[in-house]
């Protein structure tokens, strides 16, 4: 089946969303208990921690850590957003710095000024959006960012999200209590797959559509730890409870092109490989073997790789033993915690 298929659905009671692309499952979003991100809180400061440069919130949803607390004291209030899924055990990952995203619009307190993407380049598309910009949002205190998504979009719906996320910035920031609280919630599957699938797609709501659009059966081979990679090739994606560990193997061909090629449909195939499963954190590849003079073409085949991804990662490096480290964000909800 060929062209982009957006899927909503629910996977037991978990509000789900899928993108299908050329028939295969290319992005997961799924629900769970866990606070959501970009859920902003009012915390309370809590304890330092020493030699970290961090420190320990206290929010309606347990604990949280923040990072470069300069000027922060225990039992002040803080404005936060919860910026991924924590690890099992670990505390909130939240930002100071608050963002009010949505699929036109970022609504950036803390950097003032007008920007359009970059991706935008026809000037009279950019002089389009600078009009609508200015009639609605000339008088913002807050900075604001057009998204790649505003190119030929229609100019209400532009001027609508902008006065959207303006309204709720003025809402959260206006308020003056002190007391600990979600001021706002993060947005659920459905939303995040309007705010950020925003290529052309068929868009399917239908309930069942899951199973008649072959979700079920590719959730069921990415619970799986194997990914084929052609002519006998495989990689196993396999979480730890310290890191993401992946081994690629040539099958019965253990010739030194084999195991290039292998490396290389690794590079193309493991970002959506992590993101259908919801996987984050350390990541640690083990290559086939190959020769240190392939080793930088690897490398820009897995950066044109991630470049295309939306889930921020870095490409840390080689290791003395020859494996290949990446640290990826926590942006999904794991597939493992996921209703089967």
């Amino acid at each position: 089946m060929k062209g982009r298929s957006i899927i909503l659905d629910h996977l037991g009671t978990a509000e789900a969303a899928a993108l299908m692309v050329d028939g295969k499952l290319d992005d997961l979003l799924i629900d769970n208990d866990a606070p959501r991100p970009g859920t902003i809180y009012r915390a309370i400061a809590d304890r330092p921690v020493k030699g970290q440069g961090g420190m320990f919130l206290k929010t309606p949803d347990g604990s949280a850590f923040l990072r470069q607390i300069k000027g922060l004291s225990p039992g002040q209030p803080i404005l936060v957003q919860v910026t991924g899924y924590a690890e099992p055990g670990k505390a909130l990952p939240v930002t100071a710095k608050i963002l009010f995203k949505s699929r036109y619009a970022i609504v950036t307190p803390d950097a003032p000024g007008l920007n359009i993407s970059r991706s935008i380049k026809k000037e009279d598309e950019r002089d389009r959006l600078l009009e609508i910009a200015h009639e609605i949002a000339s008088d913002a205190p807050h900075g604001l960012i057009l998204r790649s998504s505003c190119a030929g979009a229609d100019s209400d719906e532009i001027g609508e999200d902008i006065s959207a996320m303006l309204d709720l910035a003025e809402k959260v920031l206006g308020d003056t209590s002190t007391e600990m609280e979600v001021l706002s919630e993060g947005d659920g599957p459905h939303i995040l797959a309007w705010r950020d699938w925003t290529d052309p797609a068929e868009v399917v709501t239908d309930e069942g559509g899951f199973e008649t659009h072959g979700v079920l059966d590719a959730l069921e081979n990415a619970r799986g730890a194997i990914v084929g990679l052609g002519g006998g090739a495989a990689m196993y994606v396999e979480p730890t409870r310290a890191l993401v560990a992946i081994d690629v193997n040539t099958g019965n061909d253990a010739s030194l092109a084999a195991g290039v090629k292998a490396n290389m449909a690794c590079a193309r195939l493991l970002p959506r490989a992590l993101r259908v499963r919801g996987l984050g954190g350390q990541i640690t590849l083990d290559l086939a073997p190959m020769p240190k003079k392939d080793r930088r073409t690897f490398e820009s085949a897995l950066r044109a790789a991630f470049r295309a991804d939306t889930v921020e990662t870095t490409l840390v490096g080689w290791t003395p033993l020859g494996h290949y480290e990446l640290q990826r964000k926590r942006a999904r909800a794991p597939l493992t915690e996921a209703p089967s």
